[in-house]
């Protein structure tokens, strides 16, 4: 059996995998609130708790975990949560001498490889070029971002915390956004627009006095409510907010593409996307990816893709924990 987590601000989800001819099959799986525990050494005590009857006499051989945050010396202070995950307590924790720990967009990019056709929306057929580099990212508790090189057999993943990177107006509008974003945050990163929070700020950029009931509860999260009204057309301001910031993001998938040259492709992961495939796939994103003055032809080639399938985080740290082993 392997053990694999997808740790992340807002979920975790767990799961347990069984072998079967060298490929690995969901047995058992479960989704945790991130903020009702105090660590996640918790949420694994829970989850072996629940998993035994599909343990049974089976041992757990190995595990990896993808958690957002950047992977220092075999530790990862969770980004979004006031955590520290360290692969020894988790080897303590599960009993296992095999622990996987990566960031969790790096377990979605060990997951490519693994995942089927119809596990991708593609945005841009393009002309991938053998072996060249690739590049990952996905918005949404956080953004992430990943370069994938090829190193002979497979591709190695190499995390990145390019969201936390400056973000960088295009145009006159956006120019604005990032005046009025420096008088609420001392640096104006990617990941303040390109995250699920990003959709309020964008909203109130746009038209302060527009205000939703919703904006009055201050647990509650109006992304959602501002992604079904743009993208149902009930809300003018909201249409506005989700074709700004799809528009931002396509921009920034286009300066990580030219960063790592990413002509092997271009994947877009997180749960944002997948909530928004409408919008995703009606031109906005694609044509702001590709506006790139004098390289337009050049990322016109650049295959592009959406990863439909939300359990790739699980299915990358899976198989990632199993290589460890074979």
């Amino acid at each position: 059996m392997i053990l694999a987590g997808d740790v992340g601000g807002t979920k975790c989800n767990l799961a347990l995998f069984a072998e079967k001819n060298g490929k690995l099959e969901f047995v058992f799986r479960e989704r945790f609130a991130s903020k009702e525990f105090a660590k996640f050494d918790l949420i694994i005590r829970e989850f072996l708790r629940r998993a035994a009857p599909y343990l049974g006499q089976q041992k757990i051989h190995a595990a990896g975990f993808g958690v957002a945050g950047p992977v220092i010396d075999n530790r990862i202070h969770a980004t979004n949560l006031p955590w520290i995950v360290e692969a020894e307590t988790l080897a303590q924790e599960v009993g296992v001498e095999n622990i996987a720990l990566m960031n969790d967009l790096g377990a979605t990019g060990h997951s490519l490889q693994h995942l089927f056709p119809e596990d991708f929306c593609v945005l841009n057929v393009g002309t991938p070029v053998p072996g060249a580099s690739r590049a990952l990212l996905a918005a949404g508790t956080g953004l992430g971002e990943g370069i994938l090189f090829w190193e002979g057999k497979r591709y190695k993943v190499v995390p990145s915390e390019g969201g936390h990177s400056d973000f960088a107006p295009r145009s006159d509008q956006q120019i604005e956004l990032l005046k009025f974003m420096r008088h609420r945050y001392p640096q104006v990163s990617w990941e303040l627009i390109l995250s699920g929070r990003g959709f309020r700020t964008l909203h109130e950029f746009i038209a302060p006095s527009v205000k939703h009931p919703i904006f009055e509860d201050p647990d509650a999260d109006p992304a959602p409510f501002i992604t079904k009204s743009g993208l149902d057309h009930s809300c003018p301001v909201c249409v506005e907010t989700l074709d700004l910031w799809t528009n931002i993001y396509g921009a920034e998938a286009g300066n990580l593409a030219l960063k790592v040259l990413a002509l092997g492709g271009v994947y877009v992961a997180g749960g944002i996307a997948v909530k928004i495939l409408p919008k995703m796939t009606d031109g906005t994103f694609f044509k702001a990816f590709k506006d790139k003055w004098h390289f337009e032809d050049m990322l016109d080639a650049v295959p592009v893709s959406i990863v439909l399938n939300e359990s790739a985080p699980l299915i990358g740290a899976a198989y990632e924990a199993y290589a460890g082993i074979k």
